[in-house]
């Protein structure tokens, strides 16, 4: 089952939040990204929008990118990656798979295959572990365009990846030697 449009729209509400600007629902975030679960809820309903205890735990459990983790408690909450903040999610160090997938736009291809994969605005490069979810990433910039990564080889000559909660790899940078664009037929 989807979610329902009310849930949507309060996800893209709580990502702006939790990612990029707390100060748009009047909260801050500590050092690790952590947003105290009583503060978020009164200060969404403040924007004028309407959330319970009940509808952030499923917007958390039903978001399809996993987007969002509780503490053990469930009293603090924090997006897994994407921030344009600085903050420490406290990420895990893993040897990536020999192949990773970049989605983007056809549009930016010039450009990354004369510069790299950069950060841009965010702390890290996000990869995908399959071509499929590449492929969707791409499409919401645009026409989609997929680069095969060859994470083996980075990590192998020292570039650090970390795997987020919900899966994504993250890098600092991919150098345009390790990868290729894929077909799109």
């Amino acid at each position: 089952m989807g979610q329902s449009e009310k849930d949507v729209k309060l996800g893209r509400f709580l990502s702006l939040v939790l990612r990029h600007q707390p100060d748009a629902a009047g909260i801050s975030l500590d050092e690790h990204g952590w947003a105290d679960v009583a503060a978020l809820l009164k200060g969404v309903c403040r924007t004028g929008r309407q959330i319970d205890m009940e509808d952030l735990e499923r917007i958390v459990r039903e978001n399809n990118k996993q987007r969002y983790s509780f503490n053990e408690d469930h009293t603090k909450i924090r997006a897994n990656q994407g921030h344009s903040l600085q903050v420490d999610v406290q990420l895990r160090e893993a040897k990536p798979p020999q192949y990773l997938y970049h989605g983007t736009a056809e549009r930016f291809l010039p450009e990354i295959q004369a510069r790299g994969i950069m950060k841009m605005n965010r702390q890290h490069v996000h990869l995908s572990g399959d071509f499929q979810t590449a492929l969707a990433v791409g499409k919401r910039h645009g026409k989609p365009a997929v680069l095969k990564v060859d994470a083996g080889a980075m990590a192998q000559n020292g570039m650090v990846f970390y795997h987020s909660e919900n899966g994504v790899w993250l890098c600092d940078y991919v150098a345009p030697a390790y990868f290729s664009s894929m077909e799109m037929d």
